[in-house]
């Protein structure tokens, strides 16, 4: 068997993002938006991770006419419902679950501790949906949406979970890796946050990694 090493645009210009798409596809070559100069920042506009990584895969395609992969990922906080899910980058604390009106977003520390007190208010309060969890009350897990998009009809899907806690105090964030919610992610069979383990530990492990591996697959047989 022979790999063809394939162009491939990636519809985000998210560098941490890009970093970790090419450690995994080492034998092809990935290209933002941004690296060609293309202005990119479709409305994602979904009810799903799925639908809006297929938003913003087609919106790339229809630019560059070459292959596409898109993601959309986000935390997902069991006791919360799931919030705030497809609205994770965009989240501003309970006041605003889905984003402030006017589209200005928050920084990410801010993000941070409204997630965690919101979550304490909820245990608190016993406000919680029925149990079991996977890790308790203050369960949580990422969510990654992944398609490849070839045009036209075709295209192929994977989505994948990563399971851990959320810290109780902002205080007990850790690491310096990873990036987004990762350094308030704690993972019981690390004794880590999502941030302190390593670039390969957090590939062979993350709902992200586990998604663009399936999709690798898919790949080597096009």
């Amino acid at each position: 068997m022979y790999y063809v090493c394939m162009k491939i645009y990636l519809a985000t210009n998210n560098k941490n993002k890009k970093k970790e798409m090419a450690q995994i596809l080492c034998d092809h070559e990935i290209i933002t938006p941004s690296d060609e100069g293309i202005e990119f920042d479709p409305d994602e506009t979904g009810t799903t991770f799925y639908e809006n990584s297929l938003i913003k895969a087609k919106a790339l395609y229809d630019i560059v006419h070459y292959p596409v992969i898109a993601d959309d990922s986000g935390i997902c906080v069991d006791a919360l419902g799931g919030s705030p899910g497809i609205y994770s980058s965009r989240y501003a604390g309970p006041a605003f679950m889905h984003g402030k009106p006017d589209g200005t977003k928050i920084s990410q520390e801010e993000q941070n501790i409204f997630l965690i007190q919101q979550l304490n208010d909820a245990i608190k309060q016993g406000n919680l949906p029925p149990a079991p969890y996977l890790n308790g009350p203050r369960s949580c897990h990422y969510t990654c949406a992944m398609v490849l998009y070839c045009g036209g009809d075709r295209l192929f899907v994977a989505q994948e979970t990563f399971e851990g806690t959320l810290i109780d105090d902002i205080n007990k964030q850790a690491g310096e890796g990873g990036f987004g919610y990762d350094p308030i992610v704690f993972l019981p069979q690390y004794r880590k946050t999502v941030a302190q383990i390593s670039a390969e530990e957090k590939n062979a492990i993350s709902h992200r990694g586990k998604a663009v591996r399936a999709i690798q697959k898919i790949i080597e047989n096009l």
